[in-house]
C-alpha cells in the first residue's frame, strides 16, 4: 500500500479492498467474487448484526458492524471496477436521500408529530418511486427480503392506498378464515390419499395438486399472520426468532431431563416427553 492511513479512516478500508481485488497481487478468492456471489454474505452479516443486538452483545456488535461495512465496501469496489459507481457515490446518495426525506429537520417543514412525520416520509418515498418509473404500488418491494418481512411490507405498502383491514379485529377474523381453508385443504388431501381404484397416474397428479393446495393455504395463513403482526406493531421475524429461542431453551430442559434419566430417548414415550416440556414452559 502506497499511502499510510490511520486505521480509523475509511480510506484505509477502501485501500485494503482495492488491494484484495488487485489483479496482480490481490487475493484469488476476493478477485473472483461477483455481486451475486457476495450477496449471500451481505445478508448473513446483516443477520449477525441483528443477532448481536438481540443478545445485547455490544462488544460483538462493533465487530459485526465492521463486517457489514466491509460488505458495502466490497460491492462498491466491484461497481467501481465496471465504472458504475464508487463508494463516494454511495455515501453521497444516502446523504442526499436522508436530507430529502427529512424536510422537518433539514428543510422548512416544522411542527410535525410522529404520525405526521410518518405520513410525510411515505409521501416522499412514493414521489421517489414515481420519479423512478415504478408503475405499481408494490413494484419495488424487495424480493430478497425474508418472506415474513416481505409479507408485512407488502401489506403496509398496499395500506398506503387504502387496501387494508380497518382494524385488528378484521385481520384476526381473516386468520380464522385462512385456518378453515387450510383445514379444508388438509381434509381434501386426506380424502384423496384414502381413495381406492383411481388410475396410478391420475392419483399421483391428484396428490401433487392436493399438496400444492395445502402449501398455498399455509402460505395464505402465514401471510395473514405477518400482517396481524403489522397491525399489532410487531415484527413477524422478531416474533419467530423469539419463538425459536424459547423452543431451544425449553428443548434443552427436555434434553437435560432425558440425560438425567440415563440418556435413552427411546425409554421416554410421548407423555413423558410432554411432561418435561410442560415443566420447561412453566420455567420460561
Amino acid at each position: 500500500m502506497n499511502k499510510q492511513y490511520d486505521n480509523r479512516d475509511i480510506k484505509k478500508l477502501l485501500e485494503i479492498m482495492a488491494t484484495l481485488r488487485d489483479s496482480a497481487r490481490g487475493c484469488p478468492w476476493d478477485r473472483e467474487q461477483t455481486f451475486a456471489t457476495i450477496a449471500p454474505y451481505t445478508i448473513e452479516e446483516a443477520y449477525e448484526v441483528a443477532d448481536a443486538i438481540e443478545r445485547g452483545a455490544v462488544d460483538d456488535l462493533e465487530g459485526e458492524l465492521g463486517d457489514l461495512l466491509f460488505q458495502v465496501v466490497f460491492h462498491a469496489r466491484m461497481a467501481e471496477e465496471v465504472h458504475a459507481f464508487d463508494f463516494g457515490d454511495v455515501v453521497a446518495g444516502i446523504c442526499q436521500k436522508l436530507v430529502r426525506r427529512h424536510p422537518h429537520v433539514f428543510g422548512e417543514v416544522r411542527g410535525l408529530d410522529v404520525a405526521a412525520q410518518s405520513r410525510l416520509w411515505e409521501e416522499i418515498k412514493r414521489e421517489e418511486r414515481d420519479a423512478a418509473g415504478a408503475r405499481g404500488v408494490l413494484d419495488d418491494v424487495p424480493l430478497g427480503l425474508p418472506a415474513l418481512s416481505r409479507a408485512a411490507k407488502l401489506g403496509k405498502r398496499a395500506a398506503t392506498v387504502g387496501f387494508d383491514w380497518p382494524e385488528i379485529a378484521g385481520v384476526r377474523a381473516k386468520v380464522d378464515e385462512e385456518l378453515a381453508e387450510l383445514d379444508a385443504a388438509l381434509a381434501a388431501r386426506a380424502a384423496g390419499s384414502s381413495s381406492a381404484g383411481a388410475p396410478v397416474a391420475s392419483a399421483a397428479d391428484a396428490a401433487v395438486a392436493a399438496d400444492a393446495a395445502v402449501a398455498a393455504e399455509m402460505g395464505d395463513l402465514l401471510f395473514t399472520l405477518a400482517n396481524l403482526c403489522r397491525h399489532l406493531d410487531l415484527d413477524p421475524e422478531a416474533c419467530v426468532r423469539g419463538a425459536n429461542a424459547r423452543f431451544e431453551k425449553r428443548f434443552a430442559h427436555v434434553e437435560a431431563g432425558v440425560r438425567a434419566a440415563g440418556g435413552d430417548w427411546q425409554a421416554h414415550d410421548a407423555a413423558a416427553l410432554d411432561r418435561l416440556w410442560r415443566e420447561a414452559k412453566a420455567r420460561t
